[in-house]
């Protein structure tokens, strides 16, 4: 199920205790800016794979399996997924890079602000695509989230496959995307759930949080009216921020809409 890759792709571990956080490396390192795309929730590296062969020609570019997800199980570890802060670190550094561009979808444009938070100078620009202020009251978003999780946790304990479908469904629009999706969430154990609990880190109420870095917040056209609201609201709220909604594309409009979402970032990325 997985897109066809005409970059040349290289696998590469980053050891922790007890773990490995696995990315992927493409695109000629001379004298290019990178970019490091993060992953929604129970995804992988591999919903990326139609930026690669786009942005490995102008940029060097990394994909992640975030702990939990993909090959970076967390094994006995007892870390949760807000040290991702750390791997990205690490990874940037590893690299050869002082800074990066930051591209993250869903729970990883959640990723994204935090290391920004922590990190801004390293930071060349960010895109958002269906996320949300981590640092602004998400009493909405978060009510939200905890009936869509409790219908995770029981359809997981019920039926994996229904858990997977169900997760399939709401990210992307497409059924061809759908699959590839569901693929990926077989790789999703029930110990990730409990590394997902690191989310509560990231997202509080911070007063008085300026953007140092150019912002571009991403909506698909078709995800829920929610995720439009908070999105819209958040780029008014941010002066200086890019806003726009993606055509024919559900919640992960890079895998139902490249090219639309290709164009857009890149354009963003080149004038920054």
């Amino acid at each position: 199920m997985k897109s066809k890759i005409e970059s040349l792709v290289e696998h590469k571990e980053l050891k922790q205790n007890g773990y490995s956080i696995h990315y992927y490396v493409s695109g000629n390192k001379i004298d290019r800016e990178l970019i490091i795309f993060l992953h929604p929730a129970f995804a992988d590296h591999r919903s990326f794979d139609k930026q690669i062969d786009y942005f490995s020609k102008h940029y060097r570019v990394v994909t992640v399996d975030l702990l939990g997800h993909g090959l970076s199980q967390a094994n006995k570890s007892k870390d949760k997924i807000d040290l991702s802060v750390n791997h990205i670190d690490k990874i940037i550094e590893f690299e050869g890079y002082a800074k990066a561009h930051l591209v993250g979808v869903s729970m990883g444009s959640l990723i994204a602000q935090y290391y920004g938070l922590k990190k801004p100078e390293k930071v060349l620009s960010m895109t958002v695509l269906g996320g949300y202020d981590i640092n602004a009251d998400n009493k909405e978003i978060a009510k939200a989230q905890r009936f869509e999780q409790i219908k995770w946790i029981f359809k997981a304990i019920f039926s994996m496959d229904s858990f997977r479908r169900h997760i399939a469904s709401g990210l992307v629009f497409h059924p061809e995307e759908q699959a590839k999706i569901f693929q990926m969430v077989k790789l999703f154990k029930m110990k990730s759930f409990m590394v997902m609990s690191g989310l509560k880190n990231i997202l509080q109420l911070r007063e008085n949080i300026k953007c140092e870095y150019p912002l571009l917040i991403l909506c698909g056209e078709k995800d829920i009216e929610l995720a439009q609201q908070v999105s819209k609201k958040w780029h008014d709220a941010e002066s200086t921020s890019k806003y726009f909604v993606i055509k024919n594309a559900g919640h992960c409009a890079n895998m139902d809409n490249p090219e639309e979402f290709n164009k857009i970032v890149m354009d963003i990325i080149k004038s920054k």
